[in-house]
């Protein structure tokens, strides 16, 4: 991989209106809180918003140098067959609508489409976005058409983004992909995806952390709420609340600790986090920069704490 990953990414899904709408003030602030606090690496997608997270991160990065952009293939947008809002969670109208899309002539013409929304030259990466259920396609196809791209300079990085371990997994033992974006898989309370970490590391594929939050219940020092997003089930809200106490006692907070904990495991590059605002973007980015202290990790080992959830 000729790129380096930097440690800390903005996520685009809340800037494509995640679960509610951001204005577009409102998402050129938050890129803009997010570069001045040091961060270079954000993440989209076209599934983001049916492509309005890109159109706002490249505007807001127009002009800009020394990032690193990635996107993301398997969806294609095309004209909606009706009126409506977005079902996929988007707070966006369903001018269009999304089609699995994973042969190769689908992931060129996904990328063009997301060039032209970014207003941007190039992307530095290219991950193959979701593939759960057209996983074979997705090896055989959309794989060797990004490793054309990366053979001729068109992005510099390949791989995969995906809410499991296992497929992606599957992706590092057969194919020559350079990264894995993994979601919510390894955090404070679910590391499920070790076996893929480890295999990363054989392989030396780098891995970007995403989800660290596991969709809320980390994110803040009073456990709560949602749990890659459902309901927090009562154990899980016990077990948080227990480790949001050790690192009280730590001097740290729980989503401190939240985002430095994958960092620590050496297949993982760059933590990613999503904001919808700029004091989102500039609160995690002064988390991010404390330092923990490795009593907090040994006293969560010796109490049970930390979990590989399956």
């Amino acid at each position: 991989m000729t790129i380096e990953l930097p440690r800390y990414g903005l996520g685009g899904a809340p800037l494509g209106n995640l679960f509610q709408e951001v204005t577009d003030e409102q998402a050129r602030a938050t890129v803009d809180a997010a570069w001045d606090s040091g961060v270079r690496l954000f993440d989209t997608a076209p599934h983001y918003g049916l492509g309005l997270s890109e159109r706002r991160l490249g505007a807001a990065l127009a002009g800009r140098s020394g990032y690193v952009l990635s996107t993301k293939v398997g969806r294609l947008l095309v004209p909606s067959s009706g009126p409506g809002r977005d079902q996929e969670g988007f707070d966006v109208p369903a001018q269009l609508e999304r089609v699995w899309d994973f042969s190769r002539d689908g992931v060129r013409r996904s990328l063009e489409e997301s060039l032209d929304r970014l207003g941007l030259p190039a992307v530095h990466v290219a991950l193959i976005h979701d593939p759960d259920d057209h996983l074979d396609q997705a090896i055989a196809e959309a794989y060797p058409a990004l490793a054309e791209l990366r053979a001729d300079g068109g992005v510099q990085a390949i791989g995969v983004g995906m809410n499991q371990w296992q497929a992606p997994l599957r992706f590092v033992q057969e194919t020559d992909i350079d990264v894995v974006m993994l979601a919510g898989r390894y955090t404070l309370l679910d590391q499920s995806g070790l076996p893929l970490l480890e295999e990363c590391v054989k392989r030396g594929v780098r891995v970007l952390a995403a989800g660290v939050f596991n969709s809320g219940i980390l994110a803040t020092d009073k456990p709560a709420g949602t749990y890659n997003y459902q309901p927090a089930p009562a154990a899980l809200v016990e077990r948080a609340t227990r480790i949001a106490g050790v690192c009280e006692r730590h001097g740290v907070s729980l989503p401190q600790a939240a985002m430095a904990f994958p960092l620590r495991h050496p297949a993982v590059a760059t933590i990613v986090l999503g904001a919808r605002t700029p004091d989102e973007v500039t609160t995690n980015a002064a988390l991010w920069s404390r330092p923990v202290p490795e009593e907090l990790w040994e006293e969560l080992e010796s109490k049970g704490l930390l979990s590989q959830e399956r």
